[in-house]
């Protein structure tokens, strides 16, 4: 079965959330984003965001986070059912990340992906590269991050 065979262009999937707290958020930070908004409360507050937020690195990390439990869950729910799941990944890449307004301390994300497109490769007969559209939402419904995302799928 095809990764457009079990969800039609435009299908959008919820695939988990994610609360952000200080010190998760600090935590990242120490390790990949140090910058004093992502640090220190007390900076973050006297900065254009006003108040301690995570890196959007750390919002992208989260949508991964959901993705790869969802997915394996679809695939053991496929399997019980009697269907053979697609065989996905790597990615070859992203394109157009926005972070679209910060991700504070205390936000829960709901993360979302959408299937937008297969094309097959010329090269490679049976094989796809899947488009997706990845997203988060904050508690209140409103967007935080979007990025297309390439998925390659293989026989």
């Amino acid at each position: 079965m095809k990764l457009a065979d079990l969800h039609p262009e435009g299908t959008r999937e919820t695939i988990g959330s994610v609360i952000f707290t200080a010190d998760d958020i600090i935590r990242f930070a120490e390790k990949f984003d140090p910058q004093p908004f992502h640090l220190d409360a007390d900076a973050a507050s006297a900065s254009l965001f006003g108040g301690l937020c995570a890196s959007g690195w750390h919002t992208c990390a989260g949508w991964m986070k959901c993705f790869v439990p969802y997915w394996l869950d679809e695939m053991k729910r496929m399997a019980a059912e009697g269907i053979t799941a697609p065989k996905l990944g790597p990615s070859p890449g992203f394109r157009d990340m926005r972070w679209l307004r910060p991700v504070f301390a205390g936000d829960t994300i709901t993360y979302f992906v959408t299937f937008i497109a297969a094309k097959e490769l010329e090269s490679r007969p049976g094989w796809r590269i899947n488009t997706i559209l990845c997203e988060g939402e904050n508690q209140d419904g409103a967007p935080v991050i979007r990025f297309e995302s390439r998925v390659i799928e293989f026989p």
